[in-house]
């Protein structure tokens, strides 16, 4: 283990992004360096929706407070233009109740200035601090390295780093250095957003309230505690105006919603207001030598479908563990393009997903329910990865690529999200307690779940992991609900009695039957194997010493 007196990572930008790589680096005895060229945290609540998988995400990295402090998002309530008569409420998102193997529904809003101060606060647990006001503003790197070249009140310094993140947002520094492209398109269509605060008596805050037409003049206001008991994240379509003028104009903003909204209105301020045009790029490729871009760097795409910071940090997650095995000495180089092999398809598939959703929106003229259940995620995968391995799926020659697939709880892949699953009893000498299958799913570690009869079962695998760091592999054996609860002395570091059936019902075992699922850092099934021999297999495709 390297023992360090100097991060080898540094992060460019201190976004959610940014953030959810420095963490996830740092719970991997990683150090890192963060900067940002925003002496302060951005204001506003600009993409505040979080889907079920990055919730999940946070909670892999013991951010509960994300969860806790989300609201679900409100019904939305559209009236007839140019009046105070509801046309009709619906629901953006589909309705999904939680289950034993999907805990964390419905999916919850949460400003981004906010969700910053709560990272911020986990970073700082790390004695880790956001250096603001410190801008990249070149870079050299080498196979031994990169020296970048910060500035921080015009003060330049050199700074070498071993790798370097770039999370620093479409008009920054880290890809357009790296040379790569950043092909798609400017659309026109275009609204200014911000928050704001004010009042009227036919606004109330269990609603998302919608006037207006899009295709001409629309005012659309989410209510958000975050802001202010008055407090609104408010957005404006408008073609007749200079959206550039009024997001400068708080007259202007005041204006245009009284215009659109027939009643008496108070304002009180507007926090802060951005114009925001569609665009719809990504990279060519999401790394070059040992820089890598993540989030807004490497795509962006119409805000439609709530997809962006979501899609962000989980590139970052993805990028993390990876990272921390090589800069440990414990993966070779390679494991570093399998970054841009598992992401580049996800996004490009989500880029035609938000489009679609967008054209759709332009067309109606207005709001429409976001319907496409692909949107929580859950059907993301990797199942094309060089890295993954599947024992029980026969490799079709030639098979299409559906990163962005929709979530099938009946059919389970190596590459697929990896299911939860309640009222595990997890016994110990002693004492048990009972716990999930999320709990024990960390960034740090590999999970490999030993799906068997009886603790005797399980040897023959466990044995395969002795030449295993124990820091970067666990085990857990799980038992089927007609085990008998006796502690059993066993090597694995876990014995959970499954005795909800929950977890042999998601991962979709037979109780008669040895199955083993290697669960990656990131939540992802790296393998699912019959026995030692597959285990051996996988790990060789990441250590050094297997």
């Amino acid at each position: 283990m390297n023992s360090y007196t100097h991060p080898p990572v540094l992060v460019v930008g201190a976004g959610p992004v940014g953030l959810v790589a420095a963490l996830t680096l740092l719970q991997n005895g990683i150090p890192v360096r963060i900067i940002d060229k925003d002496p302060n945290p951005r204001m506003g609540q600009r993409g505040p929706g979080i889907w079920p998988r990055t919730l999940e995400l946070f909670n892999f990295l013991n951010i509960l407070d994300v969860n806790d402090l989300g609201k679900p998002s409100p019904p939305v309530r559209v009236y007839k233009p140019g009046t105070l008569e509801p046309l009709n409420d619906f629901s953006m998102v589909p309705h999904m109740e939680p289950t034993p193997a999907i805990p964390f529904l419905p999916p919850k809003v949460m400003g981004q200035q906010l969700l910053d101060v709560v990272m911020r606060s986990h970073l700082e647990k790390f004695s880790c601090f956001v250096e603001g006001g410190t801008e990249l503003r070149s870079f050299e790197q080498s196979d031994e390295g990169i020296t970048a070249v910060l500035a921080k009140n015009e003060i330049l310094e050199n700074f070498h780093a071993k790798w370097m993140i770039g999370a620093d947002g479409a008009k920054g520094v880290t890809r357009k250095q790296l040379g790569l492209t950043f092909l798609g398109e400017t659309r026109n269509d275009a609204f200014v957003t911000g928050d704001i605060r004010l009042t009227a008596d036919c606004l109330d805050r269990e609603h998302w309230h919608r006037f207006g037409r899009f295709d001409a003049r629309a005012v659309s206001l989410r209510p958000t505690d975050e802001v202010g008991e008055d407090g609104w994240q408010f957005s404006l379509v408008l073609s007749d105006l200079d959206l550039s003028k009024v997001a400068q104009s708080e007259e202007l903003i005041f204006e245009t919603i009284a215009s659109v909204i027939p009643t008496e209105i108070t304002f009180n301020k507007v926090v802060w207001a951005s114009e925001y045009r569609a665009n719809i790029r990504m990279v060519n490729k999401f790394s070059e030598g040992r820089v890598f871009v993540a989030g807004d760097a490497a795509h962006v795409h119409s805000p439609t479908g709530g997809q962006g910071l979501n899609s962000g940090v989980q590139d970052a997650f993805n990028l993390g563990w990876k990272i921390a095995l090589v800069e440990k000495g414990l993966a070779n180089k390679p494991l570093l393009e399998t970054y841009n092999e598992e992401r580049l398809p996800v996004i490009s598939e989500m880029l035609e997903i938000t489009t679609t959703i967008l054209n759709q929106t332009v067309a109606a003229g207005n709001a429409i329910p976001r319907q496409n259940s692909k949107l929580f995620m859950l059907g993301i995968n990797y199942r094309f990865s060089s890295i993954v391995l599947d024992e029980f799926t026969a490799p079709v020659e030639n098979k299409p690529i559906n990163a962005y697939g929709v979530f099938d709880e009946g059919h389970l892949e190596a590459g697929d999200r990896a299911p939860d699953a309640p009222r595990l009893l997890h016994i110990r000498p002693g004492d048990s307690d009972v716990t999930t299958l999320f709990c024990h799913y960390r960034p740090w570690y590999h999970t490999v779940l030993v799906f068997a009869p009886s603790p005797a079962d399980a040897t023959p695998i466990l044995a395969a992991l002795r030449s295993c760091d124990r820091s970067v592999v666990r085990s857990a054996v799980i038992l089927p609900s007609s085990s008998p609860a006796a502690y059993v002395a066993c090597p694995a570091d876990l014995v959970l009695l499954d005795q909800g059936g929950h977890a042999y019902s998601a991962y979709l075992v037979e109780a008669s039957r040895i199955k083993v699922f290697v669960i990656r850092p990131d939540g992802v099934i790296g393998a699912i194997v019959h026995g030692a021999e597959g285990v051996k297999k996988y790990f060789s495709k990441l250590f050094v010493d297997m």
